[in-house]
């Protein structure tokens, strides 16, 4: 059962969990861990993203991050939209 969308607010730290369907793996290899932790690198680089932690499991993955905002205070998306942008 999917989880309400929490709540987005400016530079707020958030705990972003990816699960597999029916905790099945969501990396078939070594490759895939590298292809998915490129596609992060490069959405947190471009979003100036703060990045404190994160874990890939085999059939989950836990990021903690925190959204940044520009020079005016305000941010380019939310959070969760951004995230979606890995896959």
């Amino acid at each position: 059962m999917p989880r309400k969308a929490s709540i987005d607010a400016p530079c707020a730290l958030e705990h972003i969990i990816i699960r597999g369907i029916e905790r099945k793996a969501i990396f078939k290899d070594e490759a895939g861990r590298e292809n998915f932790l490129k596609r992060l690198d490069g959405i947190i680089s471009d979003t100036k993203t703060g990045s404190y932690a994160w874990v890939l499991m085999h059939n989950h993955v836990h990021l903690l991050l925190r959204s940044a905002l520009d020079t005016c205070g305000h941010r380019d998306a939310p959070l969760a939209e951004r995230i979606r942008r890995i896959f």
